[in-house]
């Protein structure tokens, strides 16, 4: 895949660091968009293709990227194309962290230890370029202004930022109401980054994943993370996952 072009987790995490607290937005469920964010990329590196709700591998030859390998690797292994709220709720937690270390291998963002009241140590991250940061930004801002439709790896990432609650920090207030709900339109404009968003809202808000998604159109149209009401299937509530790394 060479490292010509950032991947779609990689501007998804650089979106999310604050570059005042050097802590990352929506801790929470950060990871959960991280593993969407790593199907999306696999697919527009032609290794897996979406059948439905489910995501199947066509090509395991390894990408050159050594965490979308372990993905794909790990979608390989289950033999069986695999419903994506299955693979973004699962237990593959860390992944923030995991990323955080993988953009200071490249370079791409740097570490700064400190301390928590002076006693307990902690890492902040602060991006190398401020001007890759803003230029992932200003491909957001321009789909946003113009209403052109993006390209599909923007409107996924559009898509993701919006799944995982990025939207009050990439435009807080009230005055950044307008952009947040033209973010969350955006995720129309890329089918598998728009199933791949929704299969993150439902791992958050526990909805059974073979719930059926004939409902897609209106959860677009409303879109926003959290306010879907909660569903309690055969397999339980899933949760999603709380990491304790800033």
């Amino acid at each position: 895949m060479g490292k010509s072009r950032r991947t779609v987790p990689e501007e998804l995490l650089l979106l999310a660091l604050d570059p005042t607290t050097g802590t990352t937005a929506q801790p929470q469920t950060l990871d959960l968009g991280l593993a969407g964010a790593q199907l999306v990329e696999l697919s527009l590196a032609g290794r897996i293709v979406p059948e439905g709700d489910r995501i199947a591998v066509v090509l395991a030859r390894p990408t050159g990227d050594p965490t979308l390998d372990h993905a794909l690797e790990l979608l390989r292994r289950r033999g069986s194309p695999v419903r994506a709220a299955h693979w973004i709720g699962g237990p593959r937690l860390g992944l923030r962290q995991t990323y955080l270390a993988h953009l200071e291998r490249c370079g791409m963002v740097t570490a700064v230890p400190g301390q928590v009241c002076g006693v307990l140590p902690t890492t902040r991250y602060q991006a190398s370029d401020d001007c890759t940061n803003a230029a992932i930004k200003q491909r957001l801002d321009t789909a946003i202004r113009t209403g052109v439709p993006p390209d599909p790896r923007t409107a996924a990432l559009a898509a993701l930022a919006h799944s995982v609650g990025l939207g009050k920090h990439l435009y807080p207030g009230n005055e950044g109401r307008s952009s947040r709900s033209r973010l969350r339109d955006l995720i129309r404009y890329d089918p598998l980054g728009g199933m791949v968003a929704h299969a993150v809202m439902d791992v958050q808000n526990g909805l059974p994943t073979q719930q059926n998604r004939s409902s897609q159109g209106s959860g677009a149209a409303s879109g926003r993370p959290g306010t879907r009401t909660a569903g309690r299937g055969s397999g339980g509530r899933v949760s999603a996952p709380r990491v304790g790394v800033r």
